[in-house]
């Protein structure tokens, strides 16, 4: 096993391991199709994250989306270490040029909300949450404030993402190691496995 302190880097944490998949797959779904998205998309099993493993949950309806995602030091989601969540509007924009099929979308970040589910200190501050103010198992609000790798709502709202709607189930763009997709520059050029329809 990894030591404790490069298991759960906070930059590590957030950074997808998953290896990307090809753009030129199925057939994907149209902008306005992608824009018009109602429903939940899941893990369709546990997916391998730097330092553990994670779920992923979205929902979308009405123009709006929400991020529900889950870490866990262990493949059986056990030892769990937190739960981070996030939502807003999004804008489905122009076709990645990197990436057939896929197309540049912006998701607002409007709050930023972050449970810490260890009760081991030495995980939380591995983790950069240790000064946060966190109370295990009791959501906080860090829209204002931030925490770890993730930036406050005012300094970095907005996500630059890639989407796209394939046969295997809706696609987001890898993310960057340092997590941040807060300008349209960061972008990612390629994309994870699919996430499915619940």
């Amino acid at each position: 096993m990894k030591p404790l302190l490069a298991v759960c880097s906070p930059l590590a944490v957030i950074a997808a391991l998953a290896a990307p998949v090809s753009g030129e797959t199925a057939k994907t779904a149209d902008r306005a199709a992608l824009q018009a998205l109602n429903g939940t998309f899941h893990s369709p099993t546990v997916e391998e994250w730097y330092g553990g493993y994670g779920t992923r949950e979205f929902v979308f309806a009405d123009g709006q989306w929400s991020l529900t995602f889950v870490h866990a030091l262990d493949p059986g989601m056990t030892q769990r270490t937190f739960q981070f969540r996030t939502g807003g509007g999004y804008a489905v924009r122009e076709p990645s040029e990197a990436v057939p099929g896929a197309f540049q979308t912006v998701f607002d970040e409007d709050w930023k909300h972050l449970t810490l589910l260890t009760p081991v200190p030495e995980i939380a501050a591995a983790m950069g949450m240790a000064d946060c103010g966190l109370t295990v198992n009791l959501e906080a609000d860090i829209s204002k404030t931030g925490c770890a790798a993730w930036r406050p709502v005012a300094v970095c709202g907005e996500d630059h993402d890639l989407l796209a709607l394939t046969a295997d189930g809706l696609h987001f763009g890898v993310r960057p190691a340092d997590n941040d997709m807060c300008t349209v520059e960061k972008t990612p050029k390629a994309l994870l496995t699919a996430v499915v329809a619940r």
